[in-house]
């Protein structure tokens, strides 16, 4: 098995370029980003940042098994966002919420805790489905590797991985 510190920093890698996706599909592509993948990607850069920091410090003991249990809250977290996307995506044209205004705009006229509110409800856009790739929407995929990322983090928090740190 690796170490913690190589899976630890794999993950900031994966999440790094799952970032750098999103930010090519919004830029490049012109996929706007709905309330839901803006929260989405919250809890991606939270993984990333959480995994980055685990490598850095790579403690022994149970201070790895503290990081991998923040790394599965984090992207359990992120994992029922994508869900409750997929939720909103899979619902009939007439059950679907209104659409709403832009993050940006309503970062701007509201406070965040009403923003966030908003954010989790979700709103029409989250239920569009603007990209495919092997039959899964982007929220289908981030909800693998959500999935994904949680698991190993109960692996890292169940000592599955070795500490890469003697002592």
């Amino acid at each position: 098995m690796p170490g913690r510190r190589l899976v630890f920093l794999l993950i900031f890698l994966v999440c790094a370029a799952l970032l750098g996706t999103a930010f090519y599909m919004e830029y490049v592509m012109y996929l706007e980003p709905c309330p839901l993948c803006w929260l989405q990607r919250m809890a991606l850069m939270a993984v990333g940042g959480l995994s980055l920091l685990a490598a850095l410090h790579n403690p022994a003991g149970w201070g790895g098994r503290v990081y991998g249990g923040l790394l599965a809250l984090f992207a359990g977290a992120g994992g029922a966002l994508a869900a409750r996307q997929l939720w909103l995506q899979s619902l009939p044209a007439d059950q679907v919420p209104a659409c709403g205004p832009s993050v940006d705009y309503l970062l701007d006229i509201m406070p965040l805790a009403e923003v966030l509110s908003i954010a989790l409800q979700g709103t029409g856009d989250c239920a569009e489905v603007v990209w495919r790739f092997l039959g899964l929407s982007i929220p289908g995929w981030t909800a693998v590797f959500f999935t994904l990322l949680f698991v190993i983090g109960v692996a890292i928090l169940l000592g599955a991985f070795r500490s890469s740190r003697r002592g």
